[in-house]
């Protein structure tokens, strides 16, 4: 092999254009349901059909790529099954400011048939983007399979669905307290109000009682929603409202007459013991109502502005206006008691960002106790297994506490509810078909709402296979086996999908959940186009590279920790691509060496390697920690552990492949003896660390491997065997002392390169080195290695003497666990000046020393200076301390 024409630096955006469309051929990750071969698969969590890429896709699909790409090495038939979500609300909302942009008109002007057109049509014209984005990735999906959550196929599976759940009566329509979020102007669950801390104020009024004997004091934080109050509770164990209890309050700012009533939701300890009762707008006060048989006085319309039952003086107003207006009539009124600041949690519409408003509502739920218990007992028996293991507890305590799920939502976009209603008889019809294709007779109208868009992702790992028919991708790839995702979906998706799993197929719809991180900014503060602080990840990949942006997002990534990213992270990955390019290019100019691995099986070539007895030591050492390497790096990734593989494959490239046996190669190279079988080793070792990094790096390892000639043109690398740390060490044994010896040799060469260093002797000037050893042990393997070791410290003689003691002070030496390095300086450096240098330098290190101790002494500095500037203080301190140190050192070893 010798190959000038490969380039001298890795330009991503040629290699990443190239084999791109290599892979999204069908034939290359399609996944065959007839196939032979172990079974895995795993289902992308669609993202929105709106959405764009963000960092957090970066990482959650990097993850599952790498997943993909390791068990299809590993001879698995492998599916990633890709698809997007309608995503109701989002796209309802999105598509309406997009026809207010650009023709100046709405759902409402258009009418619901019109404005669905509308839709489907701008989400043919965009809703691709974010699947054409994750391509750059090089996500390993099998892209002509996937799936829309609107499509027919998963359209029939929602329905079917709701009409089995209706049948056994965990479906029903009812009127209750539910979330409701005036800002889309629809029903939400529990799980999709998010809970901020906002400062607020309790306002306190007095409520004067019809007999004029007095007021009652309240207190509340929402004072426009006394308006809609229908009674005062107190306690009944409350001594102090004993003869209130019966009597009436004539209601301020309006003409009605409330009750008091005793009730135990009022808590005697907080305030003054007497609680407003807004039936129709406060979940407690709904159950209040109930108990007393309250009338229940709605005052909001559905923008959550006042309406007719709120008073003329009231009705239009916004809520927030409206509030300011009670507060200011109450204290016109005299009835204003006190405002006092207050610091509390407000539920917030995860879609429209505004407060929500508790509200009376007739809504479609399932009731999910019943669906809840298989799912729980999947997880308590280790069926399905969460990483990290922590989220288990989170999972177990939504799920003991589970309440029924509000599914109905009151937009357009979306699967629409399969319920028809006839209004001459009353009956209500819920089926698969509509009541004119059942036979069924009679003038009906269906159901408005449409339902929960998690209502069919819930249904993803099944429907997208083809569910309700019967499919070969459901008899081969169901259940899939892993899952990644965000915790902030544990309850809308993770648990609802092993509920629908278990229920509708009868098993679990994965083995293993991982739970990604939460990506922050380099201050701490979560990723968000709000904010400003969250990077386009195709200008990322543009700047660095998509293997770059990839193995960096994961190296940043402990498990079960939060991320802090800054773009100036990739250069980890860039640098790391860089230094696996220039390896291979070292290669591509040797020439010699077949490369040709087709015909054996890695085992084969490794045993016929390390059974050769002209190997020499720098050879089996790489081929040892190779193998240990591959063992450690399945470890990790069987266990999840992203980041520790990737640091284990850092440190194996970078520190010892690269850094330590290229420079040895070097010297083997010119070596006839040792030449062939170096680079056969090289070839080994290379190609098994390039299909190591693979999953990882997919478009620079895949390349490489064809630059190289280790697979043929028409391959692909993802088809070549991942090496098996296991495997591996059953043909060899790494022998403890040659690893030992060898990390004695590179210690020694470490210690000779920095003695050469500190007193700046040039590469060109030869030295002459003594080596101590610590035992008899390492000084006969480095005897044997002495050749080398003169050849990587540029020296002319290495002697090892057990005996050696320095008979002047020009002699430098460093310690290490193999033994003393020793430098001698006679005929190399003018003492004399190498003396007043160092006391020139420990004169001027001592006196920025005393300054910098005095200003991190003043207390001034310290408390007006940021955080940040102070500890970056403290740390250059301590470096400088260390740097004098060296100095004071360097000077005793001249005497």
């Amino acid at each position: 092999m010798s190959d000038s024409n490969m380039p001298k630096t890795y330009e991503p955006g040629a290699a990443e254009a190239k084999w791109r469309p290599v892979w999204q051929n069908e034939s290359c990750f399609h996944g065959d349901p007839k196939s032979a071969k172990p079974a895995y698969s795993i289902v992308i969590p669609p993202p929105n059909v709106t959405g764009i890429l963000t960092m957090g896709h970066v990482l959650n699909n990097t993850l599952q790529d790498i997943l993909i790409r390791r068990k299809k090495m590993m001879g698995f038939e492998v599916c990633w099954f890709p698809g997007t979500d309608h995503a109701g609300i989002a796209t309802e909302s999105k598509v309406e400011a997009y026809l207010r942009e650009k023709e100046n008109t709405g759902r409402d002007k258009l009418g619901r048939g019109e404005f669905i057109k509308r839709v489907w049509e701008w989400k043919e014209q965009y809703g691709g983007t974010i699947v054409k984005q994750l391509k750059t990735l090089g996500t390993a999906c099998a892209w002509e399979r996937a799936r829309f959550t609107m499509d027919d196929g998963l359209s029939d599976a929602v329905r079917k669905v709701f009409v089995e759940l209706y049948e056994k009566g965990l479906i029903h329509r009812g009127k209750r307290m539910i979330n409701w979020c005036p800002a889309s102007k629809t029903a939400l669950s529990d799980e999709e109000v998010i809970y901020k801390d906002v400062d607020g104020a309790f306002h306190h009024f007095k409520y004067p009682l019809s007999d004029g004997s007095g007021f009652l004091e309240i207190a509340t934080t929402r004072p426009e929603t006394m308006l809609g109050d229908t009674a005062v509770a107190v306690n009944p164990e409350d001594k102090r409202y004993k003869n209130i209890v019966g009597k009436t309050i004539d209601l301020p700012l309006t003409d009605r007459v409330i009750p008091v009533v005793a009730d135990e939701h009022a808590d005697p300890e907080f305030g003054t013991g007497c609680v407003k009762i807004t039936p129709a707008h406060d979940p407690n006060d709904f159950l209040v109502g109930q108990r007393h048989d309250l009338e229940f006085v709605n005052i909001m319309n559905d923008d959550a502005s006042m309406n007719t039952a709120a008073g003329p003086e009231f009705e239009g107003l916004d809520r927030f206006k409206c509030r300011k207006k009670v507060v200011e009539m109450m204290k016109e009124t005299g009835l204003l008691v006190k405002i006092e600041p207050h610091r509390h949690s407000v539920g917030y519409s995860e879609r429209g960002d505004v407060p929500i408003e508790p509200r009376i509502s007739e809504q479609w739920f399932v009731k999910m106790d019943e669906l809840a218990k298989p799912a729980m007992e999947a997880v308590r028996n280790g069926d399905i297994k969460f990483h990290p293991e922590r989220w288990t507890k989170t999972f177990f305590h939504w799920m003991e506490n589970i309440k029924d799920w509000c599914i109905s939502r009151q937009i357009w976009w979306g699967h629409r509810i399969p319920a028809w209603y006839n209004d001459e008889t009353g009956e209500t019809y819920v089926g698969v078909q509509s009541p004119e294709e059942a036979g069924k007779p009679g003038k009906w109208r269906q159901d408005e709402d449409v339902l929960d868009t998690w209502f069919s992702s819930w249904l993803w790992p099944f429907s997208i296979m083809g569910w309700p028919e019967e499919t070969d991708e459901q008899k081969f790839f169901y259940p899939t086996n892993d899952l990644v995702t965000g915790p902030d979906i544990i309850f809308f998706w993770v648990a609802r999908m092993i509920m629908a799993g278990i229920e509708f197929k009868g098993e679990i719809p994965f083995k293993n959940v991982y739970f990604t991180s939460i990506i922050r900014d380099a201050g701490g503060k979560k990723l968000s186009k709000s904010l400003g602080n969250s990077p386009d990840p195709l200008d990322v990949i543009e700047q660095y590279g998509a293997d770059a942006l990839r193995f960096s997002i994961i190296y940043i990534a402990p498990l079960g920790q939060d991320i802090l990213y800054s773009n100036e992270k990739c250069e980890i990955g860039r640098n790391f691509a860089n230094k696996l390019w220039n390896a291979a290019r070292f290669r591509s100019i040797q020439s010699g060496g077949s490369a040709n691995f087709a015909e054996k099986s890695e085992p084969a070539i490794l045993a016929e390697l390390w059974n050769d007895e002209r190997l020499g030591s720098n050879n089996r050492w790489i081929l040892a920690r190779l193998a240990q390497t591959a063992e450690a790096v399945n470890k990790s990734l069987d266990a999840f552990r992203f980041h520790e593989a990737a640091h284990t494959l850092y440190d194996f490239v970078w520190s010892e492949f690269c850094d330590w046996y290229i420079e040895c190669a070097k010297n083997d190279f010119k070596n006839v003896e040792t030449r062939d079988k170096t680079l056969d080793t090289f070839d080994y070792a290379l190609f098994a660390t390039l299909k190591l990094l693979h999953p990882f790096m997919p478009f620079i390892t895949e390349e490489l491997t064809h630059q190289l000639g280790y697979i043929t043109e028409s391959a692909i690398l993802a088809d070549s065997p991942y090496p098996n740390g296991d495997e591996l060490l059953k043909v060899i044994t790494p022998d403890k002392k040659l690893l030992a010896g060898m990390s004695a040799k590179f210690a020694v060469v470490k210690a000779a390169r920095n003695l050469r260093a500190s007193y700046n002797i040039p590469p060109s000037k030869k030295i002459d080195y003594i080596f101590k050893p610590a035992d008899a042990e390492t000084a006969e393997f480095l005897e044997a290695e002495s050749s080398s070791i003169i050849t990587l410290t540029r020296a002319e003689s290495f002697a090892i003497d057990a005996d050696f003691e320095p008979k002047s002070a020009a002699a430098p030496s460093i310690v290490t666990d193999a033994g003393a390095v020793f430098m001698s300086l006679e005929g190399l450096v003018d003492l004399d000046a190498e003396r007043a240098k160092l006391a020139k330098q420990k004169k001027e290190i001592k006196g920025w020393i005393k300054g910098s101790t005095a200003k991190l002494a003043n207390e001034k500095f310290l408390a007006k200076a940021p955080p940040k500037v102070v500890e970056e203080a403290r740390a250059k301190l301590a470096e400088t301390r260390a740097k004098l140190a060296r100095v004071e050192e360097s000077l005793a070893s001249l005497g």
